[in-house]
This record gives C-alpha cells, structure tokens and sequence, in this order.
C-alpha cells in the first residue's frame, strides 16, 4: 500500500456551532464529516453558507430545530458541523497514482456501509491487506468517528478514504481507468474464486440488509458470492470483506 504525502489529520470529532463559524471552518479547509441545518432556516447568511458547501459539493441534512437542542445546549443558530477526524481524499487522484508508482490498483468500495464498527474492522483488514483505497457516499455511509477509528487500530488514519457523492460516477470512472468492478452479492451463483482478481480491480460490497444498490449491480462486471455450506446462511459484512479481499491478496500473491 502506498501513503500521500499530505498527513492524515490526527483530531477528534469537533462540533462547531453557528452559520458563521461553520463558514469559517469550510474557508479554512476543514472537512466535515456530518452538517446539520434547523429546518425552515433562513437569512443572508444561510444563503452564503448555502452557496458555500454547494460550490464544496458539501452534503447536509435538514433536522428539526429539536435535534440540533439535543445535539448541544450552546447557542447554535441552527446550524451544527462535526469536523472530520481525517482528510479525505479524491479516487480521480488515487487511481493515476497507484499506476505511476507501478502497482496495480485494488480499491474496496463500501455502499452503504452503516454501521462504524463493521466499517473500522473492514479498514482494518483492508490496510493489513494492502488496499489503495476505500471509497464510500457522502450519503448512507458510517460516520468516521472515535468508534470507528479505535475499532479500525487506527488504520483509518493510514489508508486513503474517498467520499464521492454518486458511487456510479465512480464506478464508470474506474471502468475507464481500467479497473474491473467484482460485485460481492448474493444475486449470483458464481464464486469469489471465479474472477482474475490480478487484474486492476474494485471490490464492492454492500449493506447487510439491502446489499449492493441495483444501479451498481447493473452496471458491474463480475458478480460474485462467497459460498456457504452451513446451516447459517451469511456472514457478517466485515468479514465478508475480509474473505474476499484475501483471495484477491491469494492470487496477487502468487
């Protein structure tokens, strides 16, 4: 696995409060990990704050004002940010970069992934393995937090995270980049041990309860399953994850 050079920030969640500040943080060049705004808000700075994290492609939940009360006691203004605990980063410049360096690509793509401790372990395992990157939504997706970073032994600091906000833009974007996209579901009688997994490739995998998005498995070239011969039909999808990614790490291997 390769590193950036930019560091990977090494802070806690921090809530900040009110529009203006919330503005400044985004100037700044703080990430947000999560942004809340009180439903029915209004006023010129709200606008600017609106036009801000548009232009940032910045998502945000509209919640009503007794969300943000439970959230804090403190003066809010109607507007909560958490800062993210790490930097994220963009697949448009990962993939070249792995290329360059010689490597062939093997990226995890997690939709829907909610839960933080599944999310922590399946990093951890992903960074073991040697995994360029983990793409997730900006929307569905587990919050990076304390949780998740402890649950991950802080391998969340050290493999590249990718936030986009349509995965099929990135699914498209990787199968023009040269990679194959292996779609780990239940929606087919093929196995893990099918595909060539020494060639360029995205591993997705999708929430326990709804799976992969149809979207992603229409567009998909490889679907595959891991096979089950006990009484209990699934595993949990960390070690799903884990399964998958080291038949990949078994054949590169070789």
């Amino acid at each position: 696995m390769y590193h950036f050079s930019k560091p990977m920030k090494r802070e806690t969640n921090q809530m900040i409060f009110g529009i203006r500040a919330v503005i400044e943080a985004i100037h700044s060049g703080k990430e947000l990990e999560s942004l809340f705004i009180q439903r029915g808000l209004s006023g010129e700075l709200l606008k600017e704050l609106k036009v801000l994290i548009k232009d940032q492609g910045i998502t945000y939940q509209q919640v009503p004002v007794e969300k943000l009360d439970r959230i804090t006691k403190k003066n809010h203004q109607g507007v909560i940010g958490v800062i993210s605990p790490i930097t994220y980063h963009k697949i448009e410049d990962v993939i070249p970069h792995v290329y360059e360096i010689g490597q062939v690509p093997l990226i995890l793509i997690l939709d829907g992934i909610t839960d933080v401790r599944n999310f922590g372990a399946i990093a951890r395992t992903a960074a073991c393995a040697g995994v360029h990157a983990i793409v997730v939504p900006s929307k569905g997706s587990a919050e990076i937090n304390p949780d998740a970073i402890k649950t991950s032994a802080g391998a969340l600091y050290k493999i590249p995270i990718c936030r986009h906000e349509h995965l099929l833009s990135v699914v498209k974007f990787m199968q023009e980049s040269g990679l194959q996209i292996v779609a780990c579901t239940e929606k087919t009688k093929e196995s893990i041990y099918t595909p060539d997994f020494t060639a360029p490739t995205a591993i997705v995998m999708g929430a326990e309860d709804i799976g992969i998005s149809d979207n992603i498995i229409r567009n998909a070239d490889l679907l595959t399953r891991i096979p089950m011969f006990g009484e209990i039909e699934s595993l949990n999808v960390s070690v799903s994850a884990g399964v998958i990614i080291y038949e990949a790490i078994r054949q590169r291997f070789k």
